[in-house]
């Protein structure tokens, strides 16, 4: 769900040590109290409009000096908690239905399930299994999970005549290319167009046939190199690894009638979700307690009154890192607020790019995400600290705000399988045994392709005006 911390993996080498990312927040807090003292302040005036709160372009005043002093900059946190509660509440409580989901078994042992039958029939083997993660990547954020499907995915590349590359690419690949399309990420997309003042989940069509090109795209890059190595096993990117197969084996749970009826809870409220954001105006709130009567409806069923409440405390737990640092994220709002210099950022960012042609303006912001994925590799983090600054940039530039999440949710998903912050990377890499090099060997033609895709689909997207 790319909410746990993801942080650099222990080496040998110790004249670096990335910072831990609550570090980096602290340290950005901090750069804005300063702020505060340096830049001059100044508002917008700003309009309600088709429910958004956007900024008058032109309106732009030099008001009053606040700056915020230095036991503001620790009040500041509680009240970016008080300021994200609904979205931070949000997090909690639907990563703990997940963590109840979890415990059932069920995702794991239906996963297993359909990937050895695809195991019998390699033709279909590499598209149907990314294809499969890719789903789940898209609906529930399944990020962190796939790590525990490596050594299947590898198991079966290898009796198929591929090697460990090839079975770790079908797998994390596949629910990377799902987790950056974001239809129904309630994590990563559900939390910027909250913070955007953008209808949830809006945009749907277009995300989805940006996310099948995307699929598309890596599928045909993984069977490609997958049939090269096939046709020639020394063509492999690991092929003098492979001669000493070291790889842990992961048992799953027989699947049952029992996980069958979890997983059509879950499927049915999935549904039940979109329909009631489509057709009846839910928004977090009533996702919350939809998700909620999943959780409960699936554990009773399958784990009992005590395992069910457990297990939604353990699944609160894991997401605590992404659920909390929302609140810190927001805490540099509220100071850039109460400092009345947001407004003078926002006007800088935009007289610098204002005069460039819109396609420059939205590419550059995508720019702006990319870089920041690497610091604030949590979803919902990066979402919390970088929206309030671009969804009114994007009213400046006359850019929709659907546009900015959409240079959000590409900046943020595709870079984690490169960037060696991402925990969940290192970590599958390490029970792969493939070496951080020699993955970018793989996967670096492919991300570059992924940057041009996510830029034309940005492009498109402004020339379309998606909102």
């Amino acid at each position: 769900m790319n909410l746990a911390p993801k942080e650099t993996p222990k080496t040998d080498r110790t004249f670096f040590k990335m910072p831990h990312t609550y570090a980096i927040i602290m340290a950005i807090l901090v750069l804005s109290l300063i702020a505060t003292y340096v830049l001059p302040a100044g508002q917008f005036d700003r309009d309600k409009m088709d429910g958004q709160t956007v900024v008058v372009d032109g309106t732009y005043k030099a008001v009053e000096s606040a700056p915020v002093d230095f036991f503001g900059l620790f009040q500041a946190i509680p009240k970016g908690m008080e300021a994200g509660a609904a979205i931070i509440f949000y997090i909690f409580l639907v990563g703990g239905v997940f963590g109840i989901i979890r415990k059932t078994g069920a995702i794991e042992s239906g996963i297993s399930q359909l990937i050895n039958r695809f195991g019998q029939k390699g033709h279909i083997m590499i598209p149907a299994t990314m294809f499969l993660f890719s789903i789940a990547g898209a609906t529930i954020g399944l990020a962190e999970e796939t790590i525990i499907f490596v050594p299947i995915g590898i198991m079966l590349a290898r009796a198929l005549g591929y090697d460990a590359m090839t079975g770790a690419a079908i797998v994390s690949l596949g629910a990377a290319v799902g987790f950056a399309g974001g239809m129904l990420n309630p994590f990563t997309v559900g939390v910027a167009q909250s913070i955007a003042e953008v209808p949830l989940f809006s945009g749907l069509g277009y995300r989805t046939a940006v996310y099948l090109v995307f699929l598309a795209v890596t599928i045909a890059y993984v069977w490609r190199y997958a049939s090269r190595v096939k046709k020639d096993p020394t063509k492999s990117l690991v092929h003098d690894l492979e001669q000493h197969r070291h790889t842990q084996t992961v048992e799953f749970e027989k699947f049952t009638k029992r996980h069958a009826f979890v997983l059509l809870v879950l499927v049915g409220g999935i549904t039940l979700n979109v329909i009631g954001i489509f057709e009846w105006g839910w928004y977090l709130t009533e996702l919350t307690a939809s998700f909620l009567i999943i959780g409960l409806v699936a554990g009773l069923a399958s784990l009992g009154v005590n395992k069910t409440f457990d297990s939604l405390i353990d699944g609160a737990k894991a997401v605590t890192f992404g659920a909390l640092i929302v609140g810190f994220a927001r805490a540099i709002v509220v100071i850039l607020e109460e400092g009345r210099v947001i407004d003078t950022v926002i006007y800088g960012l935009s007289e610098a790019v204002g005069h460039l042609p819109t396609s420059l303006a939205v590419i550059g912001m995508y720019a702006v995400q990319l870089i920041t994925n690497f610091f604030i590799p949590s979803g919902s983090g990066q979402a919390a600290t970088t929206m309030p600054i671009m969804a009114p940039l994007s009213d400046l530039l006359g850019i929709e705000r659907q546009v900015a999440v959409l240079a959000f949710q590409y900046g943020d998903g595709l870079t984690n399988m490169v960037f060696p912050t991402s925990a969940h990377l290192m970590a599958f890499l390490a029970i792969a045994g493939i070496p951080y090099e020699r993955w970018l060997r793989f996967v670096g033609k492919l991300f570059a392709i992924w940057i041009v895709l996510a830029c034309c689909a940005l492009l498109l997207a402004v020339m379309l005006g998606i909102k």
